[in-house]
């Protein structure tokens, strides 16, 4: 049986430079405080913690002062600069740059939006983190939708701009485009003041036929993720249409030997959020299933 590990799997940019910056700050101070999960994966958020990241919630925020707190990749709300600068909290920031460039055009366009009595309207999974964010630049009035359900909050005699979360699904996102455009032509009989912003991070949606094609190659795929992950649960999915033998796992513990039976090609792969060492982990725990067993001599 052979086992490859998907290279084109593992952290993304914005997760990489965030986990950088952390443990370049920590090599000078024995503990720091983090921002919610640095990234969606709890066995390396349990890694940092052994170096001295300690994750913290808003209400913990709240009651900091004259400290140093780090800023996750996935972004913060102007809130949340707001009270660091009443607390007297110094934040390094490791807010990914294409989530930045996100919430500058969230912001501008809700401006316009305003101005003309339309809605700014976000393909996203509600309280994710990064949807918090970009909605903090609407002063949260930005409508959030996952499924078609969502999408009867929308008021569609008036104007309409899309955006997305950058880690969520080109298909879903493309798809929700379409049903709404259908609302608005049947609300108003013809496509207007409709305005749909593709703003899927590229490193997630070129993984998408990366992913579709390494599934493709191997009998069986075990897709290593966060049970938190977004993007996890997007690229899995991507993994499941082509090969029906995808398992998803956190680690190595959750492998079943049964899922091996007759294979002879596995395939090992990833979120963005998902490090490599962590897929060589489960790799090698696989290799291990392989090999004898020796028995005590009586």
């Amino acid at each position: 049986m052979t086992i490859t590990i998907d290279k084109n799997s593992g952290y993304c940019f914005g997760v990489e430079f965030a986990i950088q910056m952390a443990e370049d700050e920590m090599e000078n101070v024995p503990e720091l405080y983090c921002l919610g999960d640095i990234v969606h994966n709890s066995m390396e958020v349990q890694r940092l913690y052994k170096k001295g990241l300690r994750i913290i919630d808003r209400d913990q925020l709240k009651e900091l002062h004259d400290c140093k707190v780090l800023i996750r990749a996935h972004g913060e709300p102007p809130e949340t600069y707001q009270l660091a600068l009443k607390n007297n909290i110094e934040l390094i920031d490791a807010s990914c740059p294409v989530v930045l460039k996100l919430q500058n055009r969230v912001k501008h366009a809700y401006d316009d939006m305003t101005a003309q009595n339309g809605q700014i309207v976000i393909y996203g999974q509600q309280g994710h983190a990064e949807v918090i964010g970009i909605a903090g630049q609407t002063h949260d009035q930005a409508i959030i939708v996952t499924t078609e359900a969502d999408l009867d909050k929308i008021d569609f005699t008036r104007p309409v701009t899309l955006f997305s979360q950058t880690t969520k699904s080109t298909k879903g996102f493309y798809k929700i485009k379409a049903q709404i455009e259908e609302r608005i032509a049947q609300t108003k009989g013809t496509l207007t003041d409709f305005d749909a912003n593709d703003s899927i991070c590229r490193q997630v949606s070129n993984r998408e036929p990366q992913l579709t094609r390494f599934a493709a190659e191997h009998d069986v795929i075990i897709f290593v993720s966060g049970k938190k992950s977004s993007n996890g649960k997007a690229l899995y999915s991507v993994c499941q249409q082509v090969n029906p033998r995808s398992y998803f796992v956190e680690n190595e513990e959750e492998l079943e030997l049964a899922w091996f039976q007759d294979c002879r090609s596995v395939g090992i792969c990833g979120a963005t959020s998902t490090p490599m060492w962590l897929m060589q982990q489960v790799a090698d725990s696989i290799q291990a299933l392989e090999q004898p067993v020796l028995l005590p001599v009586e």
